[in-house]
């Protein structure tokens, strides 16, 4: 069997038609105000915890609040995660069953992409920076508590921090996608004690 071989081109205009078939969504200019706000404020609370707490602390609480920081960014990826991947019909199921949290599942699913937007990118990336800028001051105070020099300090500490940060969203990413049902659940459960959706 002899098969066609398609030029470059032929290849763009197919991809292209295809994209012109889907359905072209507006941008949510009331969804990018909610997510400026969010991402202001929870910097901005999250930067005060690290900037009033880590200078005054000793050495091992700073690393404590910096690695609390990193886990906090790593969980609400795998949360994330789970909301996009998770099967929407067995929360469905479990709707119509009345299960504690699961019309709060549904209502995650419905609007997954705003979710995960959310828990990935608004606050996973904060953790993110605020862990980094921990990480300097952590640096700082390590520099002067040992009395190492500085520039090795502060790119060993960066270092760590990338390394935690990235390797525990990694292995994070996978949990997620195998247990992606089961977490969406919990945390639907947990959201249920203040959130209930109107039906």
């Amino acid at each position: 069997m002899i098969r066609k071989k398609y030029s470059n081109k032929e290849i763009l205009e197919t991809l292209r038609r295809d994209d012109r078939k889907k359905k072209k969504r507006l941008i949510d200019k009331k969804w990018i105000f909610i997510v400026f706000i969010m991402t202001f404020s929870i910097s901005f609370f999250m930067s005060f915890i690290s900037e009033t707490t880590i200078p005054n602390a000793t050495l091992i609480l700073g690393i404590i609040i910096t690695l609390l920081f990193i886990l906090l960014g790593v969980l609400f990826d795998i949360i994330g995660v789970s909301v996009t991947t998770a099967d929407e019909k067995v929360f469905h199921s479990m709707n119509a069953k009345q299960v504690k949290g699961a019309s709060v599942a549904v209502k995650f699913k419905k609007n997954a992409d705003k979710v995960s937007s959310v828990c990935c990118d608004v606050i996973g990336d904060i953790c993110g920076v605020v862990s980094g800028s921990a990480g300097i001051t952590i640096a700082v105070l390590t520099t002067k508590a040992l009395s190492i020099n500085a520039l090795i300090v502060t790119m060993t500490v960066t270092a760590i921090i990338s390394v935690l940060t990235i390797c525990g969203k990694a292995i994070g990413k996978s949990f997620a996608i195998n247990k992606s049902n089961v977490i969406l659940y919990e945390f639907s459960k947990f959201i249920s004690i203040f959130y209930n959706p109107k039906k």
